[in-house]
């Protein structure tokens, strides 16, 4: 096995504080940016924000804070449709669509899985090129039943939220499935499960149909932590926060660790390639802010980004 490299790449701090801060995302052209604060709360509830900033001035404002009846939102990941919405996987919520032109203009989506099964919490979300949406989603049923999750009880599970609006359960008993990644060629899905430090795959064969799971990669250390979010280069190589380790680990097409990309700060938890450049975009949950750095080459094409709109 060849030798892992160390990068050291400046980083530069965007803008913070946002609580727990997660889901970076652009949309389409990179006309807009926003993260999440999953951490906010008010009288001890979870009042969690999606936040703009705008890149120019670094200045950040909330743009809403999802809630269904009395249950706050806790939102962890985002991605953005050929539309302009932005898709949130929210702990508490589940699914979420927000309009990304009008403030506090939200949907909770599909409440229920195609076999009448209760939705789990969601932490994290890719679409593939067509439009399909996959998901982690490590918590318990979402709300209004009381929130739990866990590190060491395996009922984490993995969906997929069809173009035809059905949310298909894929598996379950992971022990937190955390970040989620589809190849640029829409053959392979990569889960994240925190605490195993792993990394899977399976093959996929269709809207809702996958096979073949197989250990992928592993994330290297021994702390507290492991694998969060994700995204791919244009190279077809994966970068994985791996969170308490101060480092982002990046692996190759065929999932050998190829190099550690050091940090200036402990908790990694997600990133994201600005459109058309090498510039990624990091959140973490030392300082709670978002901070940026160049990379070797851009990033794998999001699907906002993709030509022709959506089906």
């Amino acid at each position: 096995m060849s030798e892992v490299k160390k990068l050291s790449p400046v980083f530069t701090k965007v803008a913070g504080v946002f609580d727990g801060a997660e889901g970076p995302v652009f949309t389409a052209g990179g006309e807009k940016f926003f993260v999440v604060a999953p951490e906010v709360e008010v009288d001890g509830k979870a009042a969690g924000e999606v936040v703009q900033i705008d890149l120019a001035t670094n200045e950040a404002g909330v743009w809403c804070k999802p809630a269904s009846r009395e249950d706050g939102g806790i939102p962890a990941g985002c991605q953005c449709d050929k539309d302009g919405n932005i898709w949130i996987a929210d702990m508490r919520l589940g699914l979420l669509k927000v309009n990304s032109t009008e403030k506090d203009q939200y949907a909770q989506l599909a409440l229920v899985d195609s076999t009448g099964r209760t939705m789990q919490g969601c932490n994290d979300l890719a679409f593939d090129s067509t439009g399909n949406l996959w998901i982690t989603a490590p918590a318990g049923d979402i709300a209004p039943a009381e929130y739990t999750r866990s590190m060491k009880e395996p009922f984490g599970s993995i969906y997929c939220y069809t173009q035809s609006g059905e949310m298909i359960l894929l598996e379950t008993g992971f022990r937190f499935c955390n970040g989620i990644a589809v190849t640029k060629d829409d053959k392979t899905l990569i889960v994240a499960e925190t605490p195993a430090k792993a990394l899977w795959a399976y093959d996929i064969k269709g809207p809702g149909k996958v096979e073949n799971k197989r250990l992928w990669g592993k994330v290297p250390g021994d702390h507290e932590g492991g694998p969060d979010g994700m995204d791919f280069d244009q190279e077809g190589r994966l970068l994985v926060a791996n969170w308490g380790s101060s480092h982002l680990e990046v692996y190759s097409p065929t999932g050998d660790h190829v190099m550690r990309v050091k940090c200036p700060f402990e908790n990694p938890s997600n990133l994201h390639f600005a459109p058309g450049s090498s510039t990624v975009y990091v959140t973490e949950h030392e300082f709670h802010s978002v901070w940026k750095f160049q990379w070797l080459c851009g990033g794998q094409t999001q699907f906002c980004d993709q030509q022709g709109k959506a089906k």
